[in-house]
């Protein structure tokens, strides 16, 4: 295996420039004040962005990842878990395609 310097300074690349957006991102929120429309609005975007990559793979997914979504919906709304949902997501799937046909 060899090293490729050009390969090697993309990747550090990326990696600096990651750092500085989230960085930068928490030094801005400590210089100011943010309105409440934007604390609000930050308050709601980690769901946002779960739905937006979820909802592409529920949708070319077919009927068994319907039905996993739909068990870990009903298990979140009962138990408020995020583990007993996302293993009851899983759950369903496993069974749904170690039936025969």
């Amino acid at each position: 295996m060899t090293l490729r310097w050009d390969v090697l300074l993309a990747i550090l690349g990326m990696a600096l420039s990651t750092y500085l957006l989230r960085a930068g991102g928490y030094a801005l929120l400590r210089a100011f004040r943010p309105t409440p429309f934007v604390t609000a609005m930050l308050s709601h975007m980690p769901g946002c962005i779960f739905v937006a990559f979820v909802i592409p793979a529920l949708v070319i997914g077919g009927p068994v990842q319907m039905l996993a979504a739909a068990g870990v919906v009903g298990v979140m709304i009962g138990t408020r878990s995020y583990m007993l949902a996302i293993g009851a997501g899983v759950a369903v799937i496993w069974l749904m395609r170690s039936l025969p046909g």
